[in-house]
């Protein structure tokens, strides 16, 4: 009770001292610094667990154990789920716009944690996903807590969750431009420009406490050392369309490869599954185990050789064209990899497979094109693997400004922005063209929730077909009399009549109009009845219908009213064409006045 009180004496003395404005920058540096530990932590975390696993273990043995090692992971971080009871951990970001857009940006409590430790046992132990989508899901989770701690409402707190993700994201990679930057183009956030800066703070203050505890080589850090010249164009356009088509061969077989592991109900058979197959193709291609950073590192530093140091095929045989035929079927592979680490239970998202992928393929292009010698220069394979990274999360993600700005960043210049802005671009159009959404989107998109481009047709989804219902209409029963509906006429302010049997189902309707020739027609009281003046609707909207098929239904009957029935045809009420626009035009209002005084 004492702590009750002290809250609320501590939400009243922030009502009357701190303005709302004051009150978001105060709350984006606190969010902020909580995602930067959450990155740390979690980052820590999979470094602790990997050097646990490989303590006082020769290397010689390393490729037998990473067969083992992600079956163990992804089976701890089942049963950590089972024994919290908590939600499959799916696609995190998938799960995230879902929230912002359905349920009030209200993320659940336990996920400012859970995913820490998941992510941790997943990663750690080898599987094959990043840990970008559990920190957003966190920094998420801590900002929207906090916004509901303090009594906030959905926008502020659409912010906070917000503010959140560019913290992890600026955390993990100390990139806190790239991280406000993934707030707009994968959370599509529809800001203000004075919104902006309590993202930048946040992303600002989660990268300065990851710098602060773990160094600014959190991830990776490179400085670029060679000259891009204009030469060299004809071969970025070429990477740009290779990654693009490569990011289409991803997107496809890891949904595909989710959904086929999905078919298996059991999660513990599942899982057991899963780890086996992941274990066996970690075991032929040791550098899909965990994120693959260190892969990455090997290549820009020069060392790509050492992609092949734990694998068994140094035991017979070697070479440079051997070395490009491993990357070519680690390329094709990872995708398998990721998903099934992802559909078998693990935790994990897509962000950090698509840099190591893309990375790959700008290292396969760059150094083919060396090794065949058909130039007379040499092209820059470090610039090659990081803009490969960017055109590949571009064309991944469907987000090439967090891609350029990330991969920017990262090396701690814009000395590459001209390649960096042609693959990404080539890359994204080639992939969106052939693939609409995203690989965070298309697991939204087969269930119907991808709207949120569209600000129309997001705010439709908004609008809750239940909260639109008319039940003031004045029935009549099919075996009345023409008498009994004018009687009905007198009682009732609207112009309709549905027609319902003794059991409430829906049996037809009736307009004035109908009626309108007879209804003054005494003689015809008693012998006219009402079954023979209703007739069908247009079409019934069963009450589970989205707000998009409500519509549809509208469109095609061009009907202005129709009736609500349940699944047994059971009538509810009725639905008027008006009264959606009506409430349409105010949410569009609202929205957009919302974006003016979001953090005023």
């Amino acid at each position: 009770m004492a702590l009750t009180r002290l809250y609320h004496k501590v939400l009243i003395w922030r009502k009357r001292h701190i303005s709302n404005k004051h009150f978001i920058l105060i709350m984006s540096v606190l969010v902020g610094i909580c995602g930067g530990l959450a990155a740390v932590i979690m980052k820590s975390g999979v470094h602790y667990v990997q050097h646990l696993l490989t303590l006082g273990i020769s290397a010689r043995y390393h490729s037998y154990l990473f067969f083992i090692y992600p079956l163990i992971g992804i089976m701890l971080t089942v049963l950590y789920k089972v024994a919290f009871k908590m939600a499959h951990f799916g696609h995190g970001m998938a799960n995230l716009l879902l929230t912002i857009s359905k349920k009030g940006s209200r993320v659940e409590r336990e996920k400012m944690y859970s995913h820490i430790v998941s992510a941790s046992l997943t990663v750690g132990f080898g599987g094959s996903v990043g840990l970008e989508a559990p920190i957003v899901t966190t920094g998420a989770a801590i900002g929207s807590n906090l916004g509901s701690l303090f009594h906030l409402g959905y926008k502020k707190r659409t912010l906070l969750i917000g503010c959140g993700v560019a913290a992890g994201i600026g955390g993990i990679f100390n990139a806190p431009i790239a991280g406000l930057i993934f707030c707009i183009e994968v959370l599509m956030l529809e800001l203000s420009v004075p919104a902006f800066v309590p993202l930048l703070i946040s992303g600002v203050t989660g990268t300065i406490i990851s710098r602060y505890i773990m160094g600014s080589d959190i991830l990776f850090n490179f400085a670029i050392n060679d000259d891009f010249f204009n030469r060299e164009i004809p071969f970025y356009i070429l990477l740009g369309a290779i990654t693009g088509s490569l990011s289409i061969y991803f997107l496809r077989n890891f949904n595909r490869t989710v959904d086929v592991t999905h078919k298996i109900k059991d999660s513990f058979l599942r899982a057991l599954i899963g780890g086996l197959v992941l274990g066996f193709l970690i075991f032929l291609f040791p550098p899909l185990y965990g994120e693959g950073y260190s892969s990455i590192k090997d290549i820009l530093s020069g060392n790509a050789e050492n992609l092949l140091s734990k694998s068994l095929i140094t035991d017979f045989i070697t070479g440079e064209w051997i070395l490009m035929a491993f990357v070519a079927l680690i390329i094709m592979v990872k995708a398998f990899a990721s998903a099934i680490t992802v559909g078998s239970g693990g935790n994990g998202g897509t962000f950090a497979p698509s840099l190591f992928t893309g990375g790959l393929i700008g290292f396969f292009v760059s150094h083919g094109i060396n090794l065949l010698g058909i130039l007379p220069f040499q092209l820059s394979e470090s610039s090659f693997v990081l803009v490969g990274m960017a055109g590949m999360l571009s064309g991944v993600l469907h987000a090439p400004l967090t891609a350029i700005f990330l991969i920017a960043e990262v090396t701690n210049g814009y000395f590459l922005i001209i390649p960096l802005m042609l693959v990404s671009a080539i890359s994204f159009f080639t992939s969106s063209y052939f693939e609409p959404h995203s690989v965070y989107l298309k697991q939204l998109a087969n269930l119907g929730h991808v709207h949120y481009h569209d600000r129309d047709r997001r705010v439709l989804t908004i609008l809750k077909l239940k909260k639109l219902l008319e039940k003031d209409l004045v029935s009549v029963k099919p075996d009345g009399t023409l008498k009994d509906l004018v009687e009905a006429v007198s009682r009732s302010k609207r112009n309709i009549f549905p027609v319902i049997d003794k059991n409430n189902k829906l049996e037809g309707i009736i307009q004035l109009d109908d009626i309108r020739h007879i209804m003054f027609n005494p003689a015809l009281y008693n012998t006219v009845k009402v079954r023979e003046l209703m007739h069908p609707p247009a079409d019934n909207i069963l009450i589970n219908d989205s707000m998009e098929d409500v519509m549809q239904k509208f469109d095609r009957t061009g009907a202005w009213n129709l009736p609500v029935v349940d699944s047994n045809g059971i009538y509810i009420g009725l639905i008027s064409k008006s009264k959606i626009f009506s409430q349409y035009r105010n949410m569009l209002k609202k929205e957009a006045k919302s974006h003016t005084d979001v953090v005023e």
